[in-house]
């Protein structure tokens, strides 16, 4: 009984009975190791937008064509909250945390720096670094492919774009984890930013005193308009944003493809025999496939959208992953299919808030796959033993156990 009435407390007046669906984003019990497909399934009988009273109760949005017409309006449905359940010093970040036009300029800084060209002339040093890698993990006894390579790659690949000291990946791995592994706790969140802030600040006065043309010193440098200069706040909390991106969204990616793609020998043998020529669609397809990301909104103003009462104060969860496999839009969304004809997803989201690393994180799993398969003739499970794993708003495989073959 009184589960039942904490459970209702959860519940405000404007939500309508039919659209409940318990759902706890952090530790529901139906999520497994298939964290995806198990997500899918757990909320296969919910409404295509409901609301769960658990966390401090907000709305979720499953469907493709809902995700967008809420993170394409602004007007009703802010940034500037992503903290599920509210906390009261939101971590703020830039452009992330600012609604259009305020983010349009920051965006624009970063732009060349992401963008297709930028991304080309990186990848002979994508391939050095994915090389390098791959070589030491195979070089060990036993492989576990996120420690060893997935937690290491884009990582690398980040922090030497941002000129950061590459002997502190550790450290910043970890304290990038933490960050997301206690998303409803509001003082780790509050000290744990602080943290990252003091990092990025070290970083800053580095760069001031050294600079030497990497992104960091391009955002001290950077002509917002006018001949102004992004203030250090501006700077740190643009930074922010890119530390939590660099350490983790690639690379968990990365992790939930090679997890599935580890239990497809036929897809396997068909790549290790084109890696060059069949990288290209598996980094799309697994980008489709493995989002990662679920996008917190804020309402800001009352809105009665696709029969759902939005009320100023709500907050709604986007859930990118979720919306990639539409079985309204996707033929077997839950399937690896790189001979899929239709690749378009909401993984990155869609509108003013675009991920601006798009580009580069495709860019990163496929010279990965491709350097992978001219290193591994095949690779599998080590074990069928569940994997750890977290949810939330950002998601994540902590292990990935493999044995492999060599070519």
């Amino acid at each position: 009984m009184t589960e039942t009435l904490a459970i209702a407390r959860a519940i405000p007046p404007h939500v309508p009975a039919h659209l409940v669906f318990d759902f706890d984003i952090y530790a529901d019990e139906r999520i497994g190791s298939d964290v995806h497909g198990t997500y899918v399934a757990a909320i296969a009988d919910a409404p295509d937008i409901f609301w769960t009273p658990l966390n401090g109760g907000h709305w979720m949005v499953r469907r493709m064509d809902a995700i967008a017409a809420v993170a394409t309006d602004p007007e009703h449905f802010s940034v500037r909250e992503m903290q599920i359940p509210r906390v009261p010093n939101p971590p703020f970040f830039i452009p992330l945390s600012l609604d259009p036009p305020e983010n349009l300029p920051y965006r624009r800084a970063m732009a060349p720096l992401f963008g297709p060209v930028a991304v080309k002339a990186m990848e002979p040093g994508l391939r050095e670094w994915a090389g390098k890698i791959i070589d030491a993990a195979l070089a060990k006894d036993s492989v576990d492919f996120m420690a060893d390579v997935a937690k290491v790659f884009p990582v690398s690949v980040f922090m030497e774009l941002m000129g950061m000291d590459l002997s502190r990946l550790g450290e910043f791995r970890d304290i990038a984890e933490r960050f997301f592994e206690n998303q409803n706790d509001a003082a780790q969140i509050e000290a744990l930013s602080g943290q990252i802030l003091g990092i990025l600040k070290g970083l800053v006065d580095d760069k001031r005193a050294n600079p030497d043309g990497k992104l960091m010193s391009h955002f001290i440098e950077a002509d917002m308009g006018d001949g102004r200069r992004m203030s250090e706040e501006e700077i740190l909390a643009m930074s922010f944003v890119l530390f939590l991106g660099g350490m983790d969204t690639v690379t968990n990616v990365t992790g939930f493809a090679f997890q599935q793609l580890a239990q497809m020998p036929d897809l396997q043998a068909r790549i290790a025999a084109d890696p060059e020529g069949l990288s290209t669609a598996f980094a799309d397809e697994a980008v489709r496939l493995f989002g990662v990301v679920n996008t917190p909104r804020l309402v800001v103003k009352d809105i009665d959208l696709l029969g759902v009462p939005f009320r100023e104060g709500d907050m709604v969860l986007n859930l990118l992953p979720c919306g990639s496999r539409d079985d309204r839009k996707f033929d077997q969304p839950n399937v690896l299919d790189i001979d899929r004809k239709k690749t378009t997803h909401i993984t990155f989201s869609t509108g003013p808030h675009l991920c601006i690393g798009h580009v580069l994180g495709r860019a990163e799993i496929r010279v990965l796959t491709e350097e992978w398969f001219k290193r591994v003739k095949s690779f599998r499970l080590a074990t069928d033993d569940p994997r750890p794993f977290r949810t939330g708003t950002v998601m994540a495989l902590e292990a990935l156990p493999i044995v492999w073959d060599v070519k």
